[in-house]
């Protein structure tokens, strides 16, 4: 039987329905006992966010698709220099009429709470997420490998970084054969309270003597 290939496309406007699906498939355990949000409801507010956030200077997201279908999606945020990037958490509150005003600061404490604040030359991967039904098929690897190759053509970029939680060992053994080590262990109450996750441990993988961009 014939696999159809998965490609790697850059986001698009078209793509921010179903990423944000996506991300809500991957990331409702944290989101869901915080705020409450149906799958519908916190969908429409990652479609909001990725429609006024799209990917800027200093940051890039990619979308695996398989079949027309987006089956996931890698974040990369990443500090130099040179760039300064002001960000703003949230566009318009008129935006989220629609949802509930406690709901809404919910989910931007959450959304703070995950936010990495970026050292002068980190690259970081703020998000990867894939599909439950492709999971364990080369998808996760596949999207590594982009930011892999995209950390390393920037040599302005020292090292590339991520946040596992504790409990994901899978994941944690993927990024260690890619070469990612856990720099710290970080436990946090805060995060406990708010996403059941007490431990996170922070990987990087610096350039390797020789290794060009």
């Amino acid at each position: 039987m014939n696999v159809s290939p998965i490609t790697l496309e850059p986001m698009q406007a078209k793509y921010n329905q179903p990423v944000s699906r996506l991300l809500v498939e991957s990331f409702r355990n944290k989101f869901q006992p915080l705020t409450k949000m149906s799958d519908s409801e916190l969908a429409r507010c990652f479609e909001i966010l990725l429609h006024h956030f799209p990917d800027e200077p200093a940051s890039q997201r990619a979308v695996a698709v398989q079949n027309g279908e987006v089956v996931g999606t890698l974040s990369l945020k990443w500090k130099t220099a040179e760039e300064a990037k002001q960000e703003n958490l949230f566009p318009p509150w008129d935006e989220f009429k629609t949802f509930g005003k406690w709901q809404l600061l919910k989910l931007t404490i959450g959304l703070y709470c995950l936010t990495h604040q970026l050292k002068v030359g980190e690259c970081y991967i703020a998000d990867v997420a894939v599909h439950p039904l492709h999971q364990g098929k080369g998808v996760g690897k596949l999207l590594m490998q982009w930011a892999l190759n995209e950390w390393q053509d920037r040599p302005q970029l020292d090292q590339l970084s991520l946040h596992v939680s504790g409990k994901n060992q899978r994941a944690k053994q993927l990024y260690e054969q890619l070469s990612f080590r856990t720099q710290t262990r970080q436990q946090s109450l805060t995060s406990l309270l708010l996403f059941k996750e007490y431990e996170w441990e922070y990987m990087v993988r610096t350039r390797r003597a020789g290794e060009s961009a």
